[in-house]
C-alpha cells in the first residue's frame, strides 16, 4: 500500500516539480491535446470528409451542441472618433459705446435679456434680443419732439391759445414751414444716423406720422422693452412719445438721465442669452469691438472629422456622445464646416494626417451632461447600415478548405456563405442553401 501511495503522488506531481505545478502542467497538456483534436475535426469537417461528428469515434471530442437560428435583421456600423464637450467657438460681441471700460463681468458669467454686459464710461451695456444689430441711435425726431410739445400746451389749456393767435399759419410755423414738412417726408439722411426727418423710412412717404422714427429696429427694440416690463405703448415700428415715456422709466431704473433716447452704443443684441468668455480689454482701457466674447450656454461638441470620411456628418443626423464618466447622451448634427484645415506639419502620428472639417453637435438634454463645461468626449455614429438581411453570430463561421467561409449546420454538413456587413458581434450572410430560421452551429 505504501508503493501504492508513492506511486500516486509521483503521478500528481512529482519531482522536480511541486505536486501544484504538477496537476496546472497536465491539465495544460490535456487542453493542448483537445485543441490540437478540435482542430483536426475542423478540417475534415470543412473538406467534407467522415460524415457527421458523432461517427468519427471515441478518440474524437464531440462538437458544439450550441446552435443558433439563422435571423433577419438591420445590420448598423457604427464608428466612434474623439470630439470635444464646450460651449463652441467664443465670438465678439459688437460693443459700439465708445470710452474706457469701467466694469467687466467675470468669464462664465450668463447674462439675459435686460442684465448688463460691461458698463463703459460708468454706463450700463445692456444685453437685449434679436437679430438686427444696433446701427443708429432711437429717439423721438425733431418733428415728433415738437408735436410733443403742442400736445403737453394743449393738456395745460394752451390749445385755444395758439388757435386765437394764428389758427393753422401758426401750427405751420411752430411745425416747420411747408418746405419743413416737404423735407420731413423726404429723402432719407446716410444710413445709421437720425435725421430731422427720421432717417431712413420715416415720414408720411413711410406710411407713419410726419417727423415718427420708424423701422424694423423699432419694432425689434418695442418689443425687448415690452419684454422688460414697460409697456405703455403699441408695439409695432414706430417710435412715438409714448415709447420715449417707457424708455425713460427704463432709464431710470438703470440709473441712466432720463432722456427718452436710446443711443447706439446703449445696447447690443444676440439670439439669446450669452456665456461671457475671455475679456479683449483690461479695466481702464478704451472699450473696443473686441472688448467682450461670449459663446451661447448650452454646451456642445465639436469634431473635427476627416474631410474625407464626412458622409455621416449631414445636419440633423443623430450621433451618441461618449461622456467621461462612461454614460452615453444623445446629441445631433447641429452645422458642419465648408472649409477643411490642413493636417499639422508632421502628419501627426505616423504621418497619416488629413484635412478636417468641424462638425458641431448640440445636445438637446443639457441637464443629461451634468456639471461639466469642458471635456474630451467620444462620439458615436452610424456608417453603413443592411437593412432586412439574414444573419448569424461572427463565431458561427467557418474557413472552407477549397476557401471562402461557411457554416455547419445541425446535422453536420457545411455549406458555403457569402458574407456582407460585419456589426454589433453578427454578420451578413447569403447563399442557395441559407435560409431565415435554419440552425447551425457555433464551433467549439
Amino acid at each position: 500500500m505504501a508503493e501504492t501511495v508513492v506511486q500516486t503522488d509521483h503521478e500528481r506531481g512529482a519531482a522536480p516539480a511541486p505536486p501544484p505545478r504538477g496537476r496546472r502542467g497536465r491539465r495544460t497538456v490535456l487542453v493542448a491535446s483537445a485543441l490540437v483534436v478540435v482542430a483536426a475535426v475542423a478540417v475534415v469537417g470543412a473538406l467534407g470528409l467522415g460524415g457527421g461528428g458523432a461517427k468519427e469515434g471515441s478518440s474524437a471530442p464531440p462538437r458544439s451542441d450550441s446552435t443558433v437560428p439563422v435571423t433577419r435583421t438591420t445590420l448598423t456600423e457604427r464608428t466612434t472618433v474623439d470630439g470635444q464637450l464646450g460651449y463652441g467657438t467664443e465670438i465678439p460681441l459688437p460693443v459700439k459705446a465708445t470710452g474706457t471700460v469701467t466694469w467687466l463681468p467675470a468669464e462664465g458669467t450668463t447674462v439675459k435679456r435686460g442684465g448688463t454686459l460691461l458698463r463703459v464710461d460708468d454706463r450700463p451695456v445692456v444685453l437685449l434680443y434679436g437679430t438686427l444689430p444696433m446701427y443708429r441711435e432711437l429717439g423721438l425726431t425733431a418733428g415728433a419732439r415738437q408735436g410733443t410739445r403742442q400736445d403737453a400746451q394743449q393738456e395745460t389749456g394752451a390749445e385755444g391759445d395758439t388757435r386765437d393767435s394764428g389758427g393753422q399759419g401758426r401750427t405751420d410755423e411752430t411745425s416747420g414751414a411747408p418746405d419743413r414738412t416737404d423735407e420731413t417726408s423726404g429723402a432719407p439722411g446716410p444710413s445709421g444716423s437720425p435725421t430731422p426727418s427720421g432717417g431712413a423710412g420715416a415720414g408720411a412717404g413711410a406710411g407713419g406720422t410726419a417727423g415718427t422714427l420708424r423701422g424694423m429696429d423699432v419694432l425689434q427694440f418695442e418689443s425687448n422693452l415690452a419684454a422688460l416690463g414697460y409697456t405703455g405703448f403699441t408695439v409695432d415700428e414706430e417710435f412715438t412719445d409714448l415709447t420715449a415715456r417707457a424708455v425713460k422709466r427704463w432709464q431710470k431704473s438703470l440709473g441712466l438721465p432720463q432722456t427718452g433716447t436710446v443711443g447706439i452704443g446703449d445696447v447690443v443684441y444676440s439670439t439669446g442669452k450669452v456665456r461671457i468668455g475671455h475679456a479683449g480689454v483690461r479695466l481702464g482701457s478704451p472699450a473696443t469691438d473686441d472688448a467682450l466674447r461670449y459663446t451661447g450656454t448650452s454646451r456642445k461638441v465639436v469634431v473635427n472629422a476627416s474631410a474625407a470620411e464626412d458622409s455621416w456628418a449631414v445636419r440633423g443626423a443623430a450621433v451618441t456622445v461618449g461622456l467621461p464618466d462612461g454614460k452615453s447622451v444623445k446629441g445631433e448634427v447641429a452645422s458642419v464646416g465648408k472649409s477643411a484645415t490642413a493636417p499639422e506639419e508632421g502628419g501627426g502620428e505616423g504621418g497619416s494626417a488629413t484635412p478636417t472639417v468641424p462638425v458641431t453637435i448640440t445636445i438637446k438634454d443639457q441637464k443629461s451632461v451634468g456639471r461639466l463645461e469642458s471635456a474630451p468626449v467620444t462620439v458615436e455614429y452610424v456608417g453603413r447600415e443592411r437593412a432586412d438581411v439574414l444573419t448569424v453570430p461572427v463565431a458561427a463561421l467557418v474557413a472552407l478548405a477549397e476557401g471562402g467561409h461557411g457554416l455547419e449546420t445541425a446535422d453536420g454538413r457545411f455549406v458555403a456563405v457569402k458574407t456582407g456587413l460585419f456589426a454589433d458581434g453578427r454578420v451578413e450572410v447569403s447563399g442557395s442553401a441559407v435560409r431565415e430560421g435554419m440552425n447551425v452551429r457555433i464551433p467549439e
